[in-house]
């Protein structure tokens, strides 16, 4: 059994230190991705009253503080201590109980085995370079047939320099582009997440081929389609799903 404390990792300057206080500002004006995204991701999560949950990549704590006004004991990890500066803050301001730890969503060094019933990873495993390390670490500190729920970029139409298409019509499409090269990539949006951070893309087989050989069973997968506003905002979400959810069980 891993012990609180053992084994922590030097935290390193990342990439979302660098940018913590535009990622918050964008984060807190809310987008039309929110929109599509954190409705199914709640759904997806279910009735979690009570339970002991780690909000992996947790940023500035929104995801974490949304859960603990539901009811839930919240631990939220990062790896990027300027994020999580402004976590502690708002905890500061208007204490929910949660805790925030820093540490590698490649190790969670800091987090003891069989410590959760689930852990939610929104909109952050694009970030992490070894997925399936991060896969098994979910898995240790997850209790036996605990829950993983996770939203990311969808990996088939949100490929490296994929771009939105519209005809003279006005008809609304999809360019995709390098979809099996896998690796690192930068937008060429500087004024986006992506421009100023990068991404790891995978493709969508390795992302579930990944999950099933680190212990996991796939209980759900959902495309949301953008309606209303959302989908008046940016016409594409409504064609082709921009991001994936995916709840699965350990074991």
């Amino acid at each position: 059994m891993r012990r609180p404390g053992a084994n922590v990792i030097a935290m390193t300057k990342t990439a979302y230190d660098g940018v913590a206080a535009w990622y918050d500002a964008l984060v807190r004006a809310g987008s039309p991705a929110d929109q599509v995204v954190i409705p199914p991701l709640f759904e997806l999560l279910g009735n979690f009253q009570g339970q002991r949950i780690c909000d992996l990549a947790c940023g500035q704590g929104r995801i974490a503080r949304a859960m603990a006004r539901l009811g839930a004991e919240v631990v939220g990890v990062d790896i990027s201590t300027q994020l999580l500066e402004i976590a502690r803050r708002d905890e500061a301001a208007e204490p929910l109980g949660i805790t925030y730890l820093s540490d590698d969503a490649e190790t969670l060094a800091t987090l003891p085995d069989d410590t959760f019933d689930g852990v939610v990873c929104h909109l952050a495993l694009m970030d992490v370079a070894d997925m399936a390390a991060a896969f098994r670490a979910i898995g240790r500190v997850l209790r036996s047939q605990g829950w993983f729920v996770f939203s990311i970029t969808h990996p088939c139409f949100e490929s490296p320099h994929a771009t939105w298409t519209r005809a003279a019509d006005g008809t609304v499409s999809r360019q995709v582009h390098n979809y099996f090269e896998e690796g690192f990539w930068r937008s060429e949006n500087v004024e986006g997440v992506r421009g100023r951070v990068g991404a790891h893309h995978r493709t969508l087989s390795t992302c579930l081929n990944t999950l099933i050989q680190t212990g996991f069973t796939v209980e759900r997968i959902v495309e949301p389609r953008a309606t209303g506003p959302a989908a008046d905002c940016v016409p594409g979400y409504a064609i082709v799903p921009a991001f994936m959810l995916v709840r699965c069980k350990k074991g």
